[in-house]
């Protein structure tokens, strides 16, 4: 039996979460853009803002209009 895989929008939220806790991304890092991460991780659009979009619900980053996306201070 093996474990389902994730869904690509999670892999992506697993390993920016990843590199917050890690130190490598510190409290007001600006995130790479949506261009920068699909084609880092070889992902669409659609992907990446649900990556985001759970990241700041989860209140890891915050989006500031216009800017970008920024690691949020916790």
């Amino acid at each position: 039996m093996h474990m389902p895989v994730k869904p690509k929008w999670e892999q992506l939220a697993d390993h920016i979460r990843g590199q917050i806790e890690s130190g490598v991304l510190t409290p007001g890092d600006q995130l790479p853009s949506t261009a920068q991460l699909k084609v880092q991780h070889g992902v669409s659009t659609t992907v990446v803002r649900q990556a985001i979009l759970v990241l700041q619900t989860q209140g890891w980053v915050q989006g500031v209009h216009g800017l970008g996306v920024f690691v949020a201070d916790r």
